[in-house]
């Protein structure tokens, strides 16, 4: 008998090990330490001038880098350490200022041609390589006020429904809202009504020369309420972003009362996921006020293209962003950029009962962005950074209602088709119930520590070499042949991941471990099996294809039950254990191709077609 494969199999493995050889190779090249320059906005532009500005910056304090470069949309200057790289953050954001984004990253070093076919490296979770660490700040006065803004009008509507006449509902700085009545006697039954439909209000009267008052201040209880739902939104909100962002693994967790701690390992682009992250962008839907309506009642605001005067707008907001259950950018017909809205039920019908009765006034689109400036003081001797949080509205559509308008609109007027993407992202990830800032950033080492992780690897190294030298004393020359294979798994394992993008963290490595001992198991049921079949007196290459045949069941058998651990581990875990069933369900799936069909390819090449009297397997044959 002759053991050789037809020719298309031995085609078919050298193909799938050369593609495994390429798409391991990135892996071989470190990332380097880098910071990050991109626009505030979309629309702010990176060019040469903005790098020449952050090289002299960098040349001022004296801090050395070996590359800088433009790239899609950045400026990305390459250092030698992260303590480098922290330095460089700082100076580059205080000479840019605010109208960019400066953020930690780390770039790759993979050759052109073969990232031209798509090839990277794996991604290391948080445990092993470390990466890029936010900590944010939910404004919790701000929610509160952005929740009484809603209050005012719904009062209004409701004292208008219920015919109470009021001269005004103002929502006062200390946090409470005073309604102002023509007479005594509306007040009162307004008291009555207010008390029946909110019983999260303390209501008190007043009286006094310019009226009669209702004062109303919110329950402990409702702030502490409106508090918990900013936050808790807010990390709704940010995971969201964050999985828009394609990031893996990543951390998104509260931290006491009003801050939310944010990891991201392996980002590619750092200062987008900034941005994207920090920005606090909503949308009101006004209508423009009419020229005879008091000035009392009606805000004016700029529009975002320059040139064009502002707007008076009513003070009463219509639905704000947080109604909008889908967004889409795409372009309208004559090729400008627009993004495409669906309200949920309730914003549908706000925006019809108003719409219905405002044909042909115009409605105006309000969006608005929570910014801090930044503004360095020196105190002690020592400089500081200082954030001053504020607010920017200004109007990006305002056009002619032609008909009474329901769930699903467009939005015009928007600066290029970054930013109607950005827009849409944004409002599709859902609105933020408060702003929030960045309190910290920085880049994290491995969180278990670089002297446990060099412990774990030399370890694994260990092991790794005293598998390779048992299966070489053991079983001789058909050892050589298992290790062989064995490197070659470890090498298409890395390849799959690479090109699967997935991330690799400690309990992976277990992964990967647990994955070598079932390839060099099912070497061992094979080269056992070969070896009886020797002892029961069936010629060299008869054992061989029998030991192969008969042992296939057995290592099939157990790979599947273990593969359908490794799928439920991946269904209900979260986190490391994905990490681990990821690699192990990977290592199951190219162990089984290296154990089986490598191996076999390679004795075949070494044994087949020839006449052998005796095999080199090992003791007792």
């Amino acid at each position: 008998m002759l053991n050789k494969y037809p020719l298309w199999k031995n085609l078919l493995i050298v193909l799938i090990l050369a593609v495994g050889a390429i798409y391991a190779a990135p892996n071989l090249y470190p990332d380097d330490f880098a910071v990050q320059v991109s626009g505030a906005s979309t629309s702010t532009p990176i060019d040469q001038r903005v790098l020449e500005r952050v090289k002299r910056a960098l040349e001022k304090e004296n801090i050395a880098y070996f590359g800088a470069e433009l790239t899609d949309a950045n400026a990305l200057v390459r250092l030698d350490d992260s303590e480098s790289q922290l330095r460089a953050q700082a100076a580059v954001k205080r000479a840019l200022g605010d109208d960019y984004v400066t953020a930690l990253n780390l770039a790759p070093t993979t050759p052109q041609w073969l990232t031209d076919i798509g090839a990277g490296p794996m991604k290391l979770g948080l445990d092993l390589r470390g990466g890029v660490h936010f900590l944010m700040e939910v404004d919790m006065n701000e929610a509160v006020k952005q929740r009484l803004d809603v209050y005012v009008s719904e009062i209004k509507t409701l004292l208008r429904s219920e015919r109470l006449r009021y001269r005004n509902v103002t929502h006062n700085r200390d946090g409470s809202l005073n309604i102002r009545f023509a007479d005594a006697a509306d007040r009162d039954e307004a008291r009555a009504l207010l008390r029946r439909e909110y019983n999260e209000f303390v209501v008190s009267e007043e009286d006094n020369d310019e009226g009669a008052f209702l004062n109303i201040n919110l329950t402990e209880a409702k702030i502490r309420e409106i508090e918990d739902y900013a936050i808790k939104q807010n990390l709704t909100t940010v995971r969201n972003r964050v999985n828009e962002l394609g990031v893996a693994e990543p951390l998104v967790q509260r931290q006491g009362r009003n801050r939310i701690v944010i990891q991201l390992p392996g980002v590619q682009d750092t200062a987008a996921a900034k941005r994207i992250l920090g920005k606090t962008a909503n949308l009101e839907f006004r209508l423009e006020a009419r020229p005879d309506a008091p000035r009392t009642s009606t805000e004016a605001y700029e529009f975002r293209e320059a040139g064009r005067p502002s707007a008076n707008l009513e003070k009463d907001i219509i639905i704000t962003g947080s109604a909008v259950s889908n967004a889409q950018a795409n372009f309208d017909e004559n090729g400008m950029p627009q993004v495409s809205i669906t309200l949920d039920s309730k914003g549908g019908q706000m925006m019809n009962r108003v719409t219905r009765n405002a044909v042909k006034r115009r409605m105006a689109v309000l969006f608005i962005e929570h910014k801090t400036r930044t503004r360095y003081e020196t105190v002690d001797g020592e400089e500081k950074e200082i954030r001053i949080p504020y607010v920017e509205k200004k109007i990006i559509s305002l056009a002619t209602i032609q008909t009474a308008l329901g769930s699903q609109f467009r939005i015009t007027g928007l600066d290029g088709a970054g930013e109607s993407s950005e827009l849409a992202l944004l409002l599709r990830a859902g609105a933020l119930a408060a702003p929030i800032y960045f309190v910290e950033e920085r880049t994290v080492g491995p969180s278990l520590g670089q002297q446990n992780i060099d412990t774990g690897v030399t370890s694994v190294q260990i092991g790794l070499a005293l598998v390779l030298l048992f299966m070489l004393a053991f079983y001789k020359a058909f050892g050589l042949i298992a290790n062989i294979a064995l490197t070659i798994n470890l090498a298409l394992l890395v390849a799959v991941m690479s090109m699967l993008s997935a991330t690799l963290t400690l309990p992976g490595i277990a992964g990967i471990v647990l994955t070598v001992g079932m390839a060099v198991d099912a070497n061992v049921l094979i080269f056992s099996r070969i070896k009886e079949e020797l002892k029961n007196g069936l010629p060299p290459q008869s054992a061989i294809n029998s030991g192969y045949q008969q042992a296939f069941s057995t290592i099939f058998d157990a790979n599947i039950t273990t593969l359908l651990v490794a799928v439920i581990l991946f269904a209900v875990g979260t986190g490391p254990v994905k990490g681990f069933a990821v690699t192990l369900s990977i290592g199951i799936i190219t162990s089984m191709f290296t154990a089986i069909m490598v191996t076999r390819a390679i004795v075949n090449l070494v044994y087949g077609g020839r006449a052998v009297k005796k095999l080199s397997i090992g003791w007792g044959v």
